[in-house]
């Protein structure tokens, strides 16, 4: 059961309400925002073929996820998440088991909110964007599903 990582490229200007109001659902609500969701939760294929022209997506690996959760991770207060946090509230020893729980299904990101901040505030990815924010990644754009690639994506945006 994979892990996507969805990315937000494309910024708040003349989108349409139906395809704003499902942004809003994945919590996507400002460019170069990420969320994590199981592959596998009901509906999420699809909102993203619904939003496929505002976003990216992809499986996320291990050392990408807690890449992610130590350098981007927040809790409320808008503070970083930490070992002793998770330790405190989940009963989790590190980031590191944090996210195999994660990637094996037995903790969602998305029912944690209250813990864990579930979205990610990432930078404009360093070196720019390769391609056409205007194209799916499969004609040689940056937008729609492509897979692992997210991860090198992912790491430049971190």
């Amino acid at each position: 059961m994979p892990l996507l990582a969805i990315i937000r490229l494309r910024g708040t200007v003349d989108v349409p309400p139906d395809i704003e109001y499902t942004l809003r659902l994945l919590r996507l609500v400002r460019k170069f925002h990420a969320v994590l969701y199981p592959s596998e939760l009901q509906g999420l294929e699809g909102m993203l073929h619904k939003v496929k022209d505002w976003v990216t997506w992809g499986e996320i690996d291990r050392e990408t996820l807690i890449e992610l959760l130590r350098k981007r991770g927040r809790i409320p207060g808008n503070k970083p998440l930490t070992d002793e946090y998770l330790q405190q509230k989940l009963g989790v020893k590190s980031i590191e088991e944090f996210a195999d729980l994660l990637l094996q299904g037995k903790l969602y990101l998305h029912k944690l909110d209250n813990i864990i901040k579930p979205v990610f505030r990432l930078h404009p990815p360093r070196g720019g964007f390769k391609k056409s924010l205007k194209k799916p990644y499969g004609a040689g754009g940056e937008l729609g599903y492509r897979g692992p690639a997210i991860n090198e994506l992912l790491r430049r945006m971190i």
